[in-house]
């Protein structure tokens, strides 16, 4: 089995972390596309826009745990068709049981009851804080921390989906920011093993040690390894029989030719 030497390791790495910024920045540059979040395309419709229907973006990024994404950006669609309005003043008319009944009985999450509290809370928060308009959290081009610092006020929400949002916001969405520096990298399955098998992080680095590692590699933009990890890991780097040939890191690997 061939062994790099230390020198070659750094250098692979990287390589490795060049390739990951530069496909990361010509993914963020591309003209902004619908996001297809969901399979059915009203509730897509929904959730990409921003300017009437903020308050469905924000709910479903605060649903977006421990469930498949599709499962989870659904549910205020789902509650939506309840109400019979996607209105955010039809939300409001909602009391936390009627919440829970529909969760409870629509089975539209893996942990209903704290799921279905965290959504009526987040109305609440929207309510109080932003008056009626989820907008105000990222409205005026403010820095990058102020938004990630917005999310992590609603209850329930950590760095990892405050992160998660603010990044599809600036990426995706293309809404203007100061600066692009707190916006983290966010380490689901296929970003976690992409860092892991190309060396950038240790075989068994903590959620934490790899975020701070996108930090050290990339300052200006540290969630720039996102989009790019995400795809490699969804579509070649199978956690079961990767397919190294169909990857554009091989030649700088350090699992191929091992």
């Amino acid at each position: 089995m061939w062994k790099p030497c230390l020198v070659d390791a750094m250098t692979s790495e990287n390589d490795i972390a060049r390739v990951l910024i530069k496909n990361g920045l010509r993914l963020f540059r591309m003209p902004r596309q619908p996001i297809e979040f969901t399979r059915i395309p009203e509730a897509n419709n929904l959730l990409n826009d921003l300017k009437k229907h903020p308050h469905f973006f924000v709910l479903g990024c605060i649903m977006d745990r421990q469930v498949k994404a599709e499962r989870a950006w659904v549910i205020p669609y789902r509650i939506s068709q309840i109400v019979k309005s996607p209105s955010f003043e039809s939300f409001l008319t909602l009391r936390r049981k009627q919440i829970l009944y529909v969760f409870e009985k629509e089975g539209l999450h893996r942990f209903n009851s704290t799921m279905a509290s965290l959504f009526y809370r987040a109305i609440e928060t929207i309510h109080t804080t932003y008056h009626d308009d989820a907008s105000r959290i990222w409205i005026g081009a403010p820095a990058s921390a102020a938004i990630v610092r917005r999310f992590l006020e609603f209850d329930g929400v950590k760095i990892k989906i405050a992160s998660m949002a603010a990044n599809i916001l600036a990426r995706q969405f293309k809404v203007p920011m100061r600066d692009l520096l707190c916006i983290d990298v966010s380490p689901d399955r296929h970003v976690r093993r992409v860092f892991r098998r190309t060396g950038l992080v240790p075989e068994k680095a903590t959620n934490e040690y790899l975020v701070y590692r996108a930090r050290e590699l990339y300052p200006k933009y540290p969630g720039v390894f996102d989009m790019s990890c995400f795809t490699l890991g969804r579509d070649v780097c199978h956690v079961h029989s990767p397919d190294c040939r169909m990857c554009y890191l091989s030649p700088c690997c350090p699992r191929v030719g091992t």
